[in-house]
């Protein structure tokens, strides 16, 4: 009994808490001033149609780089707890001829799309977490399709790593070229044309070295899944 009325106390003080958000909303008319800089910034500055990205590649990159180090730290969770010994034999049964058919015939489409996604991010929805989710998402039913496909530990590694080594370069190379306070600022290289594939400066390199290593740190989330850790 007392259990419940802890529950139902924890509930009224939440809806407490957050009575005056509700109470008081109202729609916005018109934008914030740092709204307002972003989305007058990302066309004039940088050339960029999609503002969400201006903010994530550019003005918060420093978040962005925090949040690759996240998914770095937690693949290498993943693998840790994951790790058992090598003499485990592997139960899985063979999959059906439909779903290796299938996995053969969309693997390679679905890691196309992932590339699309990512190389246009500076234009349209998309970028370099969810092109990297998307690409990791093709290797992940190949995996479950076909149990004698696997990973080449060296060639995941190397892109993991080198894609990470490129991003920081890219970041310094604002610094350097622009400037204190010009971490992965892209407008070291020419804006170019708007909506134009290349275009808004080193965004789309940038937004594509991230959809590698994110990829690349997802494929060994999924390798580990499959070797229990072994191989991380």
């Amino acid at each position: 009994m007392i259990k419940y009325l802890l529950v139902f106390v924890a509930i009224i003080g939440i809806g407490y808490i957050f009575l005056p958000f509700v109470m008081e909303f109202s729609t916005p008319t018109k934008l914030n001033p740092l709204a307002t800089s972003y989305v007058q910034g990302s066309v004039n500055e940088l050339n960029m149609p999609n503002v969400v990205t201006a903010i994530v590649v550019t003005y918060r990159g420093l978040d962005t780089l925090g949040e690759v180090t996240v998914l770095f730290l937690a693949t290498a969770g993943v693998g840790f707890l994951l790790k058992r010994k090598h003499d485990m034999v592997n139960h899985r049964r063979k999959c059906s001829e439909i779903l290796c058919t299938g996995a053969s015939l969309l693997t390679p489409l679905i890691v196309l799309f992932g590339v699309y996604i990512f190389a246009h991010g500076h234009l349209s929805p998309g970028g370099g977490f969810q092109g990297g989710v998307v690409i990791a998402s093709g290797f992940l039913l190949l995996v479950m399709a076909n149990i004698s496909f696997h990973f080449s530990h060296n060639l995941i590694h190397f892109s993991e790593s080198i894609s990470g080594f490129i991003y920081v370069l890219l970041g310094l190379a604002g610094l350097v070229l622009l400037g204190a306070n010009s971490f992965l600022d892209p407008r070291y290289l020419p804006a170019g044309k708007w909506l134009d594939i290349v275009s808004t400066g080193a965004v789309p390199i940038i937004y594509s070295i991230i959809g590698i290593k994110g990829g690349s740190e997802l494929c060994s989330v999924i390798d580990s899944l499959q070797h229990g850790g072994t191989e991380l």
